[in-house]
């Protein structure tokens, strides 16, 4: 997204200033907050009291931005690509300059108002695109730099990749065009009220009645009501209905069904149909999530996602050449969700390392050794916090855990990518293997980034708790991706299942009749645990140098493998139950989809990055995948102790951590910043470029609604509820 860097807010140091200049592949922009009229500004005695004490926030980030060893232009280009940033552009001057896109009253909104806005904002969206020839890339990119889940999210996310997915080539020349065309508005509703993970639960049916050629589709119980889908409590006009389907007497477990919901003249509910919204979320204030039962509502026959399974006039049932061919929607869905955990990841470094280096606090001369700013004052000057130890692990481990993130996303979207070609012309062999990855790394990364967020938001102190800081909404807005498209604790099954399947297979081979190369990426590294001796290695690690990009990746291998081995083995003898190992399940696939995250960052170095980028971008990367891989290490070193010697490994990994952070520290907010966040799209006070951080949270608050208008001087209510309490006669106690 195109750096927004905002009108500086002091220009009595031009050096400094001149610093801060637009790069070529970025545009400069107005400052997203805009002047306080007179009208609103509080009565400060003081006619300079928006200017901060001590070093402006402008200046600690030129400074910092300075320090750089490469090139951010380099960094953003390989992040994003030069199309999709030409892209972020176009959208992102609509949305500065529209003031249906104004995000000043966000935070003060009710959900209703919210709701409500961003319909509006949904359908301008949708003119803007039409007017200008614009696809569904630019519509993402609208959702994307909006930032607001809102009731046509689903329509685009779900309800169309279904479509796509699972229709017949009829059904698609039916159906997508009105679904393109918005003449029918979509959503996906599989989690009822009393089944979520388990989709082989769901209790809606949808019985075929051959003499009409329709199926039924009812709710036999409450528990059967279909919940929580986006778009359907007051958007949707139609639904993708999972539903288990009945021949005769016979179940044939779930299916997708095509259900108009309301009417397509005054937008009713037909009948048979109840539904609505479920009410007040933690975030997603703009999404209508719905509930909806159905008292046995007739469809016709064709109005059943035909490419796999289908049913035939005379209820004959073909069966799919495999039962999972259903889960491609849900492979892409998991994949975007694990690109999607860097971006938020990323939002959130973005804002603390800004924050971190405008923030100062304490004077600490050993801590502020390369601090510019304080070198030139002529009084002391508090130190940045950015500058104290504990900070730097906190943000740069959680800055190389989001470009981590991306290059696995950027892996799984080419796995899901393949997946589909495959598909298309009947090869099924790769499903298994991307369902496993996808499930256990949506797991891994929605957790992972979940965790960093919150910690990012409390490295900010007391200001992080503001919903203008951008923390709170944005974070209360991610939190769903840990539970939707499957429980982050029991989709480890999935994972591990095929791990032990997998991991069976080779045990029954020969080892020497089998050619890694023919093995996936994925799975390979369980070969090595086939051999007997395999638990007898030991990390060749015993100094600092010793820690190679490939020494790091093999010790992942090493624990991952071991662990799937020890269950492979407790399973066949029964020294566990599959029950019972639920807790070394998460376990394994964690350290499985640790495994992939790390050697998918290795990868990446090198090969297609050691060839592309400048030397000193590719020698930042790699200390960013070392303080990655390095401080999983240490978090949980316990785990690898089959392989790794505690002593004297534990103080190399640590001490290797330490340099790590000093050697990044001047690249921190050059990191951040290449990320591309516009201040538009942050709509945060503490994130912003030009690092008016006080300015900022002081205009913020003038903006409150209990400070202005007729509550300027005194609040609304003083007369009715506080006068009678502080002018009441004074009794004192006896």
């Amino acid at each position: 997204m195109t750096r927004s860097k905002g009108t500086q807010a002091h220009s009595d140091n031009s050096a400094v200033n001149a610093s801060i200049t637009p790069s070529p592949i970025t545009s400069a922009g107005e400052s997203l907050i805009p002047e306080i009229s007179p009208s609103r500004q509080p009565a400060w005695n003081n006619p300079n009291a928006l200017t901060p004490a001590g070093p402006q926030g402008h200046e600690s980030l030129a400074l910092e931005r300075a320090k750089a060893s490469f090139d951010v232009n380099e960094l953003t280009l390989l992040l994003h690509g030069k199309e999709s940033l030409e892209q972020t552009a176009k959208v992102l001057e609509v949305c500065e300059n529209d003031p249906v896109f104004n995000k000043d009253n966000f935070f003060f909104e009710s959900r209703t108002e919210r709701f409500k806005g961003s319909m509006e904002r949904g359908k301008h969206i949708m003119d803007i695109c039409r007017e200008r020839g614009w696809d569904d890339k630019m519509i993402w990119k609208f959702f994307t730099i909006v930032d607001e889940p809102g009731p046509l999210f689903l329509h685009f996310s779900m309800f169309k990749p279904t479509l796509h997915g699972q229709c017949d080539d009829a059904q698609k020349e039916k159906w997508l065009p009105l679904a393109d065309n918005l003449n029918i508005v979509g959503c996906y509703s599989q989690t009822e009220l009393g089944h979520g993970s388990n989709v082989q639960g769901l209790e809606t049916t949808a019985t075929y009645i051959p003499s009409t050629q329709e199926f039924e589709i009812h709710s036999p119980s409450l528990t059967a009501s279909k919940w929580w889908a986006g778009g359907l409590g007051r958007t949707a006009t139609h639904a993708i209905v999972v539903a288990r389907l009945i021949l005769g007497e016979k179940d044939h477990g779930t299916h997708t069904f095509i259900v108009q919901l309301r009417s397509l003249d005054d937008h009713t509910p037909l009948p048979g149909i109840t539904i609505g919204d479920i009410g007040p979320k933690y975030g997603y204030g703009s999404v209508d999530n719905g509930f909806m039962l159905f008292d046995k509502v007739r469809i016709p026959r064709e109005n059943m996602l035909m490419r796999f399974a289908r049913v035939e006039p005379d209820g004959t049932y073909v069966r799919p050449p495999s039962s999972k061919l259903s889960y491609g929607t849900m492979v892409m869905v998991r994949a975007n969700i694990v690109d999607n955990a860097a971006t938020n990841l990323a939002r959130a470094t973005t804002i603390a390392t800004r924050y971190s280096a405008v923030r100062r606090q304490f004077t600490n001369p050993e801590a502020s050794k390369n601090d510019a700013l304080v070198a030139q004052q002529q009084q002391p000057v508090e130190t940045s916090v950015l500058d104290y130890p504990m900070q730097q692990h906190r943000l740069l481990t959680r800055i190389a855990q989001s470009y981590a993130l991306r290059f696995t996303g950027n892996a799984m979207m080419v796995l899901y990518n393949n997946l589909m070609a495959d598909l298309a012309v009947g090869k099924i062999s790769a499903l298994p293997e991307v369902h496993a990855t996808s499930s256990g790394l949506k797991s891994l990364t929605t957790d992972m980034a979940s965790a960093a967020m919150e910690d990012l938001r409390r490295s900010c102190g007391g200001h992080g708790f503001l919903k203008n800081s951008g923390f709170p909404e944005f974070i209360a807005d991610y939190l769903p991706n840990v539970t939707y498209e499957g429980d982050n604790y029991l989709l480890t099954q999935q994972t591990v299942r095929y791990l032990i399947k997998t991991f069976g297979a080779l045990k029954k081979a020969s080892a020497h009749k089998i050619d890694p190369k023919t093995l996936t990426q994925t799975t390979r590294y369980l070969l090595p645990a086939t051999s007997p001796t395999f638990l007898t290695e030991k990390w060749p690690v015993v100094a600092a140098a010793d820690l190679t990009n490939e020494t790091i990746v093999k010790a992942f291998a090493h624990r991952a493998a071991t662990m799937v081995a020890t269950l492979a083995a407790d399973l066949a003898t029964g020294t566990q139950t599959w029950t019972g190992a639920q807790v070394d399940i998460n376990a394994i696939s964690k350290a499985h989809c640790q495994f992939v995250l790390v050697e998918n960052f290795h990868l990446a170095l090198a090969t297609d990055l050691k060839a592309s980028t400048s030397p000193q971008l590719h020698a930042v990367l790699t200390r960013l995948f070392k303080l990655f891989a390095l401080d999983l290490i240490q978090q949980d070193i316990g785990s690898f102790t089959p392989y790794i010697h505690i002593q004297p490994q534990a103080p190399i990994v640590k001490q290797s951590i330490r340099t790590l952070l000093t050697e990044l520290r001047p690249d921190a907010v050059a990191l951040v910043d290449a990320w591309n966040f516009s201040d538009y799209f942050l709509n945060s006070t503490l994130g912003r470029y030009d690092g008016r951080v006080y300015e900022a949270l002081v205009e913020a608050a003038a903006r409150e609604p209990l400070n202005v208008g007729e509550n300027f001087n005194v609040v609304s209510g003083y007369e009715e509820f506080y006068a009678p309490l502080i002018k009441a006669p004074f009794k004192a106690k006896l």
